[in-house]
């Protein structure tokens, strides 16, 4: 009997946090490394605690995050299938590249879901 590879839904994983990353973190970079440092913009504490205590703000913030981890498990792997040919070691390098992506992402849950 032939088992169906996981392949098809790592790159799924791989092209949406590429495309996810790419989307939001320059807003967010903008926002929370220029634009509130240099006064260009100045919520209160209180405000920004409200828009983090939404829902949906989490929701979108744990999907940046997971989706970021799964972009650069798949990415990392591959580079050091094909970048650094260390095929023979294909199942440790899958192991903690995804397993990093994983914990990671129950990390960031953890994290937002304490806030």
């Amino acid at each position: 009997m032939n088992r169906r590879s996981p392949e098809p839904f790592l790159w799924m994983l791989f092209s949406s946090g590429g495309m996810v990353a790419a989307l939001m973190v320059p807003i967010l970079l903008f926002l929370f490394g220029i634009a509130i440092p240099l006064d260009l913009w100045s919520p209160s504490h209180d405000h920004l605690l409200a828009v983090l205590r939404n829902p949906l703000t989490r929701l979108v913030l744990f999907g940046l995050c997971a989706l970021a981890l799964f972009h650069w498990a798949h990415r990392f792997r591959y580079t050091l299938y094909d970048g650094l040919q260390l095929k023979r070691y294909a199942v440790p390098i899958v192991v903690l590249c995804y397993g990093g992506a994983v914990v990671g992402s129950v990390i960031a849950a953890g994290l937002l879901l304490t806030v």
